[in-house]
């Protein structure tokens, strides 16, 4: 796996020293990514994308480091996969652009009988109050639960299933990648796991998401407050930012290509669309 914590090497050296350069989170990246093109054609400048595959945590923590590197000849900015607090917005000097909600999945492999849990059930079985899916009514096997419990200073995303790391199960799988976190639920047939609604899935992977409570974990339900775990994706900024990158986010925010993207991967934007 990539693990942003720096602008990567060779990115002067292959014709984006002018570039609009970002860097962030992987589940934000694939927004930026499929509309690259699109923001090249708004904003008149080539754009270089970092982002793919980084190590959960540190792509967010990339992205901050290189929002705050932008001057006057080094036009920057970062994606998020996770919400900022107030407090290190402040800290870091930072201006936080909210692109969309993003549901979080709760998966399990596809042979497992269960299709609907409730969200108490979710999170009695991630804190370990349930260990066994026969409990539940499913097959006689252990619950084999994967975390990622990647940001923990910072609110939301995984804190949605359970606020603290000290409220998960003490005999746990915990990743450090999304990739490492599809590969441990393929590997155990009674796994149970979650991942951003972005994440695009092979072929061959034998995972399924689950709905909770009934509901999919969908746009329309995190609109109305019905599904239950979900993240903030967003842009972030120094807190001077060129006239091009601001135009860039604004694009991204309220243009039809974001809204093609979101609709793909069941985000809910928060801006306007523009008319």
């Amino acid at each position: 796996m990539l693990c942003l914590l720096f602008t990567p090497a060779g990115a002067d050296e292959d014709g984006a020293d002018d570039a609009l350069l970002g860097i962030g989170a992987h589940f934000a990246w694939i927004v930026f990514d499929a509309i690259e093109a699109d923001l090249e054609a708004k904003t008149g400048r080539k754009i270089s994308l970092y982002g793919k595959n980084s190590m959960l945590g540190a792509g967010c923590n990339a992205a901050i480091k290189l929002a705050k590197q932008a001057a006057e000849n080094r036009e920057t900015f970062g994606f998020v996969c996770c919400p900022l607090s107030e407090k290190e917005v402040k800290r870091e000097g930072l201006i936080v652009h909210p692109l969309a909600l993003e549901p979080i999945l709760i998966l399990v492999r596809e042979d497992n009988p269960a299709d609907n849990l409730s969200s108490a059930q979710v999170r009695a079985i991630f804190r370990g109050e349930i260990s066994h899916w026969q409990d539940e009514g499913g097959a006689d096997k252990p619950i084999v639960l994967i975390t990622c419990l990647h940001c923990k200073s910072r609110p939301g995303h995984w804190k949605t299933i359970l606020p603290s790391p000290d409220n998960f199960r003490k005999t746990r799988l915990n990743v450090n990648s999304a990739a490492t976190m599809i590969q441990r639920i393929n590997d155990f047939s009674g796994a149970i796991g979650h991942i951003g609604s972005t994440w695009v899935f092979a072929p061959d992977d034998r995972i399924k998401a689950l709905s909770i409570d009934g509901l999919q974990p969908a746009a329309a339900n995190l609109a109305r407050d019905a599904y239950p775990f979900f993240r903030q994706l967003s842009a972030i900024t120094s807190r001077t930012p060129s006239a091009d990158i601001l135009e860039l986010i604004r694009e991204t925010q309220h243009g039809p290509a974001f809204r093609r993207v979101a609709r793909r991967h069941e985000l809910l934007p928060l801006r306007p669309q523009a008319q």
